[in-house]
């Protein structure tokens, strides 16, 4: 909820300070509407890679909590600004150091820890009030309205009838014996929006019964709102929010008989068909292997694959095969063919093995690259030889007035003259003081290294030791891969990319590039076809 003048706040002041040291502003980082408890916010990370490049030398901030409120996080970001010589500087606290980090952070920690106890214990009072804790489900609508005293009234809803009768008749056809998958077919073919607009899929409708999440295991429709069922802790090493069970005792429990969409008698029928699911044999040997708690095996097309029909991406149906998921289980998509998974990994390493770097269409890219990105930098390097030029007139100019003074002479112009010629020194010592452009350099045998390269770690699939470095380096090659499924046949569509390819076969050369890709098509039949960049 924070306000965007906020941000512009800060950097007012920021800005001031920095007019009172001399400090010229390089560039404004902000994270609007963010938590300060993540290092995953785009604008930190984005300070953090400036700092990295010699970007600047100094940090201005309000306050130390502004950068991180996290005191591990603190810590760390002070840590790798002083690996790149860069000093934080904040307004409250003046120039920070270890004894800010450790003091301030540990503050900043606790506040956040009070914070949070507090809006638990105010969330607590409305539900026992029979009001929202936050959020919204699917059936019902937030009520907007002013209370007696003038202030918006928060926290009460209604039903919505048109999204309630969509709602009885999942929770009808799931008791009589339709399944959660069949039910959200159903309603994406008579184009019925779900939830937030998007399409119904079945894990929507079935949720996890321990957890209420769900159309079928939400007790809002029945009349009862449960709160404090989960708690959420931030992953330390994602700093993905997590959810976790709360003891049953802990859930705060209120009816509202006005939000009731279900009765008892239907409500009852739902839960007793999901008992018997759940002791059904094979439902409990599935269960016992504890699937959920295994990591599952990374192929080389996993969440590469994309449907040339829909869009979407594809999913595992069955042990070895693979299919459009929207087509499987939305049925919103005509190309519902699978395809061996075996088969499509052996044809895409053979479409990078063979024909994504033929030495013709690699020399081509190379050299239309080179002369696109080499034209840009030499208009660069000529505004560089322009202030090089202006620079040295300056300068000329300068040592003159210096001579000048050395001489006695005195003139009221000679001041303001001067003092205009020092600026605009100033002025072009800033802008030289980056790198000047250089020229993109690959090597004439790029593409037979990279061949030589791949094909050796395409043969390393084979050795269990290797294999997974192996696939991730092959998956780094590629952007994305289309399955295309016409009359005449089925299409492959391989998109490589281009950067990471000459990164791997010569590294220097690939940092100078900028993201692009190589697309090659194997035709009807899985048949090679054509090739084109």
């Amino acid at each position: 909820m924070q306000r965007e003048a906020s941000i512009e706040d800060q950097v007012r002041l920021c800005k001031e300070r920095a007019d009172r040291e001399g400090w010229t502003v390089a560039e404004v980082f902000s994270d609007m509407a963010i938590s300060g408890a993540s290092m995953l916010r785009p604008g930190l990370q984005s300070l953090l890679d400036q700092a990295g490049r010699g970007s600047f030398d100094i940090v201005i901030a309000e306050a130390l909590d502004r950068l991180s409120r996290d005191q591990a996080d603190v810590a760390t970001l002070y840590k790798r600004l002083s690996f790149h010589a860069v000093q934080i500087v904040t307004l409250a606290e003046g120039e920070i150091n270890e004894l800010h980090v450790g003091l301030k952070g540990t503050m900043n920690q606790l506040f956040l820890k009070d914070l949070a106890a507090k809006t638990r214990r105010g969330l607590r009072g409305r539900v026992e009030s029979g009001h929202s804790g936050g959020g919204n489900s699917y059936g019902y609508e937030v009520v907007r309205r002013l209370g007696p005293d003038g202030m918006p009234v928060t926290g009460e809803r209604r039903i919505i009838p048109e999204e309630a009768a969509i709602i009885r008749r999942i929770f009808r056809e799931f008791a009589s014996g339709h399944s959660p998958k069949a039910i959200a077919k159903r309603l994406n073919s008579e184009k019925i929006p779900g939830p937030r607009g998007v399409l119904w899929r079945d894990t929507a409708i079935r949720g996890h019964r321990i957890r209420g999440t769900g159309i079928l295991n939400n007790e809002l429709y029945i009349g009862r709102l449960v709160w404090n069922r989960l708690r959420y802790l931030k992953d330390p090493e994602t700093g993905r929010r997590v959810s976790r069970l709360n003891a049953k005792e802990e859930w705060i429990t209120t009816e509202v008989p006005e939000l009731r969409i279900i009765d008892d008698a239907l409500w009852d029928g739902v839960k007793h068909r999901q008992g018997e699911i759940d002791a059904d044999p094979r439902v409990q040997s599935i269960k016992a292997t504890r699937f959920w708690e295994q990591r599952r095996q990374t192929h080389l097309l996993t969440g590469l694959l994309r449907c040339g029909c829909c869009g979407g991406g594809f999913a595992a149906v069955g042990r070895d095969y693979l299919a459009c998921s929207a087509a499987r289980k939305l049925g919103t998509c005509t190309q519902k063919r699978s395809y061996r998974r075996a088969d499509l990994e052996s044809l895409v390493l053979d479409l990078l093995r063979q024909r994504l770097m033929q030495p013709e269409a690699v020399a081509a890219f190379i050299t239309a690259y080179g002369e696109e990105i080499n034209a840009g930098r030499a208009t660069q390097a000529a505004d560089r030889a322009r202030l090089e030029a202006e620079q040295a007139t300056v300068m000329r100019r300068l040592d003159g007035l210096y001579d000048a003074i050395a001489d006695g002479l005195r003139t009221p112009g000679l001041k303001e003259k001067l003092t205009s010629l020092e600026d605009r020194r100033a002025e072009l010592d800033a802008a030289l003081s980056a790198p000047a452009p250089s020229p993109v350099r690959l090597h004439p045998n790029l593409s037979e290294i990279y061949r030589r390269k791949v094909m050796a770690l395409a043969e390393t699939l084979a050795d269990p030791e290797i294999r997974t470095a192996a696939l991730d380096t092959i998956r780094g090659l590629i952007n994305a891969v289309t399955v295309h499924e016409r009359s005449d046949g089925t299409t492959v569509e391989l998109e490589g990319a281009i950067t990471a390819m000459i990164e791997l076969a010569q590294p220097e050369a690939g940092k100078s590039l900028d993201p692009c890709s190589v697309k090659v098509v194997a035709g009807a039949g899985f048949e090679p076809a054509t090739f084109r960049l």
